[in-house]
């Protein structure tokens, strides 16, 4: 057609032009907003945890006390790592106490979760699930308080109602034996309460329409929970499962307030360890060391986790 203008490639008309303009501007726009409504986020990741974890992995190679500029000694504390008697038995009791608190809190938050998800009056089950919750939302030092007056060996009530079936008492924050079980105890009633939230939010998200069609083939309650609610459990499962196990290997509140570490090291973590290490010696490149021992520990863990989660895992 005469007088026709034509764009850049055949057949193309020019008015097309000004709207790929328009839209690559549209495009720029939305882009800088995103970047604007995201940099206040970014700017705290950025200065409070990357800053950080390289600033770390720096003093891995230097000697530092705080007092005097770090100055630089290589390997040296690297090569302490392999040597440290101290910090292999708290890497044995965090390891304890990430195997006895992260199976108990998923075992424990998974049924809590069935139990409250079954059907109740409103009012009750509105009770329940706050009452399972609420010691997530209150402050570890004022539950350690409540805790040590629990386990106290003398005036304990836990002690006292054992003597009430004929056993004896338990000191449970003074002996080796049972101060690891103290702190695993006392993580899993404050912790449960969150992946029972976790959990119950999996189970909601089960469609009904499985467990009508296995009940109309004549499916129990308990090949219900086999076949259909496991299962379909497992990516919630999977999720509760790693963040319980990072938690539970960073423990450090718990144990602090409960024994201090004691009784020697017998229920000492590797995070309290670092923070010894860092803030009592001022040792902060070791403590650098024992700190990116453990980001290694973690990423493998983690990464370990996602390898065998591809064997058990069931996504719908």
């Amino acid at each position: 057609m005469a007088g026709m203008k034509v764009g850049r490639f055949p057949g193309e008309p020019a008015t097309a032009l000004p709207a790929m303009k328009r839209s690559m501007r549209t495009w720029v726009q939305e882009a800088i907003a995103g970047y604007l409504f995201i940099s206040p986020a970014m700017f705290f990741l950025i200065v409070f945890l990357i800053i950080p974890i390289l600033a770390s992995v720096v003093l891995v190679f230097t000697d530092y006390s705080l007092l005097a500029p770090p100055h630089w000694v290589g390997l040296e504390n690297l090569t302490r790592l392999l040597h440290d008697k101290r910090m292999f038995t708290c890497y044995r009791n965090s390891l304890l106490i990430t195997i006895g608190a992260t199976t108990l809190n998923n075992v424990i938050g998974l049924l809590l979760a069935m139990g409250v998800n079954r059907k109740m009056p409103g009012v009750l089950r509105y009770l329940l699930r706050t009452a399972f919750f609420f010691p997530v939302l209150t402050t570890t030092a004022s539950l350690a308080v409540v805790w040590r007056f629990i386990l106290t060996q003398d005036r304990g009530i836990l002690n006292y109602l054992l003597q009430q079936i004929g056993l004896s008492p338990v000191p449970w924050l003074s002996s080796v034996r049972w101060a690891i079980p103290s702190v695993v105890m006392y993580d899993v009633w404050k912790s449960c309460g969150y992946l029972m939230v976790l959990y119950l939010a999996g189970l909601q998200g089960i469609p009904e329409v499985l467990y009508e069609a296995a009940k109309i083939d004549g499916a129990g309650r308990l090949q219900l929970t086999r076949y259909i609610t496991l299962p379909l459990i497992t990516p919630t499962a999977f999720f509760c499962i790693v963040i319980s196990l990072i938690g539970a290997f960073q423990i450090f509140d718990n144990a602090y307030v409960l024994t201090e570490g004691g009784p020697g090291d017998a229920s000492r973590t590797i995070a309290m360890y670092i923070y010894e290490m860092a803030f009592k010696r001022y040792e902060m490149g070791y403590a650098s060391a024992v700190a990116l021992s453990l980001l290694v520990i973690l990423v493998a863990m983690t990464l370990l986790q996602l390898w065998a989660s591809r064997k058990w895992v069931h996504y719908e």
